[in-house]
């Protein structure tokens, strides 16, 4: 009976597991509302007039506020208010972004006397619906990056002393099968019948998403419930400090996290294997369409499946590292095929046009995206103290982010000016004008080389200090 008593919420796989898949779900829906716009470049080209440097620019938007301080504060935030508060006002914010963006884009903002005010006086020299859309981009970039960090910190504390690697493995799975979903669902949408009430094809895929977008903020409210029920019997239990939202923040906490070698080494791993995948994300299915000679649908198909491999093989890479460690190699790894995949669609797709080529290196790359966030993510508790974690996955996220907002306007940049005169002849409908991508994709493995490099030097200090990245987390 006494047991039964001090049984805890996450002493019972089937609810702790649950409360996994509600969180999952939210980024599941804010990960699909990141990529909706990725299989539409050349529709939205067509029918708002938006070049590569201005999607580029509408790419990068949703890390602008987050380099400004916003994620700082956010981890700030967490710390301070805990998991359920950070969690609601992320999922928030990612509603507000999203209808935003939604209006922005829509029939009803564009031609209008405010879209016109905003084309005539923004200094970017965007169309206004770009620019409102970048506007409520960057409302949700904040919310979904908010969320990054809290569902981290949520494993963290539901899973300490269990199958914490292999939790965070199914969440990421969970997000990234998002990606596959909108890769699939996006053209489709968007050149279907549904909301009839939207009479422009590339807005429909943004209201869709915006309505799920809702659903995902009812799922995390009700982990919430679940989340302070927990809280209660941790208190119980005589664990106030794991029940509580941590001892009060302190500014000389960032200064201690910052002066941290090993947190650097980490970050800047992330920063560039992120900036390499997540912008390319952006570009793959015009980069597909015009290397290939395909429809955007077609690209959009070959390029869905670059979650897929790494969703199901995440999971099992959590049970490996939770028994088997091996953490650091994993990131070495993961880095080599991220460069091998970027050089082949800079290098050997040009010259060898195949979609057979193509999907190949698109699962591979899949592959390494499995690879380096199952390792990288669950390593951070055990480089940081507890107390720290917050703060320590906000900053890590804040560092992300400059090149998540810079890597996209760059590739444009290097789109455009390595293709002079394609944009105004797609514009005025030439046929069989087309960009090429050499320089982009080589840009991208480069970013590949320099994470590599850091990983190298990440298992030689780990070595070095044993702080027990190539450990299992399960002993």
């Amino acid at each position: 009976m006494t047991q039964t008593i001090q049984r805890k919420l996450n002493d019972s796989a089937f609810i702790r597991w649950t409360a996994v898949i509600l969180i999952s779900l939210m980024m599941f829906f804010a990960y699909m509302f990141v990529d909706m716009m990725s299989p539409l470049q050349s529709l939205i080209e067509g029918q708002r007039g938006w070049t590569p440097d201005i999607f580029g620019t509408y790419g990068s938007s949703e890390f602008f506020l987050n380099v400004c301080g916003f994620l700082i504060l956010a981890g700030i935030i967490l710390d301070k208010m805990g998991i359920r508060f950070t969690g609601t006002l992320s999922a928030s914010l990612m509603v507000i972004g999203a209808i935003i963006k939604f209006y922005g884009v829509s029939d009803w903002f564009v031609g209008s006397e405010l879209d016109a005010t905003l084309t005539d006086w923004n200094f970017m020299g965007l169309p206004g619906s770009a620019l409102l859309a970048c506007l409520g981009f960057m409302i949700f970039g904040c919310g979904c990056e908010m969320a990054g960090i809290t569902v981290s910190r949520a494993i963290a504390k539901w899973f300490k002393g269990k199958e914490m690697a292999m939790a965070m493995g199914l969440e990421m799975a969970i997000a990234r099968i998002g990606v596959f979903a909108i890769f699939t669902m996006s053209p489709a949408v968007a050149n279907s019948d549904m909301f009839a009430f939207i009479p422009t094809d590339v807005v429909k895929p943004i209201f869709l998403c915006s309505v799920l977008l809702l659903v995902g903020l009812i799922c995390f409210l009700v982990f919430s419930v679940m989340d302070a029920k927990f809280d209660k019997q941790l208190a119980a239990a005589g664990e106030v400090e794991e029940a509580s939202s941590e001892e009060e923040f302190k500014i000389s906490d960032v200064k201690v996290i910052l002066s941290s070698k090993i947190f650097w080494l980490v970050a800047m791993l992330c920063v560039l294997y992120y900036s390499a995948i997540f912008p390319f994300q952006r570009y793959a299915t015009n980069m597909f369409e015009n290397n290939l000679g395909i429809s955007a649908a077609d690209a959009a198909n070959i390029f869905r499946w670059f979650p897929i491999g790494a969703a199901f093989i995440t999971p099992f890479l959590g049970w490996f590292l939770d028994r088997k460690g091996k953490g650091a190699t994993m990131l070495i790894l993961g880095s080599l095929l991220m460069i091998i995949c970027h050089t082949t669609f800079a290098l050997v797709l040009p010259a060898v046009p195949s979609k057979v080529i193509a999907f190949s290196a698109i699962i591979v790359l899949g592959i390494s995206f499995s690879l380096v966030p199952a390792a990288l993510w669950p390593s951070i508790p055990k480089i940081m103290d507890k107390r720290y974690l917050g703060s320590a996955y906000s900053l890590i996220f804040w560092v992300q982010n400059f090149g998540l907002s810079g890597t996209p306007i760059i590739i444009g940049y290097a789109l455009e000016k390595s293709n002079p005169g394609v944009a105004e002849q797609i514009a005025a409908g030439v046929e069989g004008a087309t960009y090429n991508y050499t320089v982009p994709m080589l840009l991208f493995a480069s970013l590949g080389v320099l994470a590599l490099l850091f990983a190298l030097w990440l298992k030689a200090d780990d070595k070095r200090n044993h702080y027990g990245l190539e450990e299992p987390n399960i002993k």
